[in-house]
């Protein structure tokens, strides 16, 4: 398992401007490190040109693996691992409310794809019997 980043290389869509962007950055200690190269490439590559997918997909899997931390205090030294994963839930409802909204279907006008008239339209009132334009 690999863990490296490139800042560089952010300008491209990849896995360092992923990295950059779940701020997964400090690669220098496994420990640190939310997920591997090889995850955020497998994620990258089963949603082609689909970045915002691919980027929830890895922050649900984040999720899920930092469910299981706890909080954790000794003597003076105390760590609030919850915390992180409340950063990373947020972060993951944001997106998704975000991908949600943009993948709803807009409505199609009337007879727009079918070829049909549309059922209502201007003028349909007229009476052309009584002289009327309404």
């Amino acid at each position: 398992m690999a863990y490296t980043y490139q800042p560089e290389l952010i300008k491209e869509a990849g896995k360092d401007r992923m990295r950059f962007e779940l701020g997964d950055t400090m690669v220098d200690c496994a420990e640190n490190v939310a997920l591997t190269d090889e995850e955020i490439n497998a994620v990258l590559e089963m949603h082609p040109g689909k970045w915002k997918r691919a980027k929830l997909a890895l922050l649900e899997s984040i999720c899920r693996r930092f469910a299981y931390e706890v909080d954790t205090k000794e003597g003076p030294l105390s760590f609030s691992l919850s915390d992180r994963a409340d950063m990373w839930r947020k972060d993951y409802e944001k997106l998704k409310k975000e991908v949600e909204l943009e993948s709803m279907s807009v409505p199609s006008l009337p007879g727009g794809m079918t070829g049909k008239p549309p059922y209502f339209y201007t003028g349909m009132m007229r009476n052309t019997r009584t002289g009327g334009t309404d």
